[in-house]
C-alpha cells in the first residue's frame, strides 16, 4: 500500500461502491475552505472568439426529443432548473435543436449527454493538426 502524508488508503473510509469519497481524505477535511462541494456559477467571462462554419446552404437541424422513461424525465426537468438557476443555461427560441439522453452512472445518478451528430455532419472540420506528445519531448 502505497505511503502518502496525510492519506489513509484503510477500508474503513470507503462508501459502498468500494470507492474512497472526497471528504474522508484528512487534507480535504483539513481545507475543506478550498474544496468547494459545488460550482457556485460560471467562471468569469474571456474575450476568446469563435465561430462554428457550416457548409454551405446548411439549414437549420432540430431533431425530436428521444423518448425518456418518467424517472428521465423528472431528472431532466431536476438538471435543467439546478444549470438554469446557477447560469450555465438559459431558455432558447433557436431554429437548432438536439435531442438529450442520459446515462447512469455506477452509483444510480444519471448523466446528461447531448446528441450533435446531425449537427456535426454541417460543420466545416478544423483542419489543424494536433500535435503528438511524442514530438512535444
Amino acid at each position: 500500500m502505497p505511503n502518502f502524508p496525510g492519506i489513509n488508503f484503510e477500508k474503513k473510509t470507503e462508501d459502498k461502491l468500494g470507492e474512497k469519497r472526497l471528504e474522508d481524505v484528512p487534507i480535504v477535511r483539513d481545507f475543506s475552505e478550498i474544496f468547494l462541494g459545488d460550482l457556485p456559477g460560471l467562471p468569469p467571462t474571456s474575450q476568446v472568439e469563435f465561430q462554428i462554419n457550416f457548409i454551405p446552404g446548411a439549414a437549420p437541424v432540430a431533431r425530436a426529443p428521444y423518448r425518456l422513461a418518467p424517472s428521465e424525465l423528472q431528472e431532466l426537468s431536476t438538471q435543467l432548473q439546478e444549470l438554469s438557476d446557477k447560469g450555465f443555461i438559459r431558455p432558447s427560441s433557436s431554429p437548432w435543436g438536439a435531442p438529450i439522453l442520459f446515462d447512469k452512472k455506477k452509483d444510480g445518478s444519471f448523466w446528461i449527454s447531448i446528441d450533435y451528430h446531425k449537427l456535426n455532419k454541417l460543420t466545416i472540420k478544423n483542419r489543424y493538426p494536433l500535435l503528438r506528445s511524442d514530438d512535444l519531448f
